[in-house]
């Protein structure tokens, strides 16, 4: 499997895309700066100029049913928040 998961497509990302350049991605837990900055270089031909990453703890979930309350938690997961160098754009919706 790739480093990058998926794009996280978000209004308010979506606006930082627009005015900032800044696009966030879920990303592999074990991948570096250094690794999502070539994945989205190579992927998507464009130069990347900061990278920041977060950490997300999967929070635990309680669902109350027939059989009783059903416990667990959500998935452990890493963002990526790429800015990118110049006038470089990503289009996430060119091949839908």
């Amino acid at each position: 499997m790739g480093i990058i998961i998926k794009p996280i497509v978000t209004e308010k990302l979506t606006a930082q895309g627009e005015k900032l350049g800044r696009y966030g991605f879920v990303v592999e837990r074990k991948a570096n700066k250094l690794q999502i900055k070539e994945a989205v270089e190579k992927m998507y031909g464009v130069s990347v100029a900061d990278v920041n990453t977060v950490n997300y703890h999967g929070k635990k979930k309680a669902r109350y049913t027939k059989a009783g309350i059903l416990r667990g938690r959500a998935n452990h997961f890493k963002k990526a928040y790429i800015t990118l160098a110049g006038e470089d754009k990503i289009d996430f919706y060119s091949n839908i």
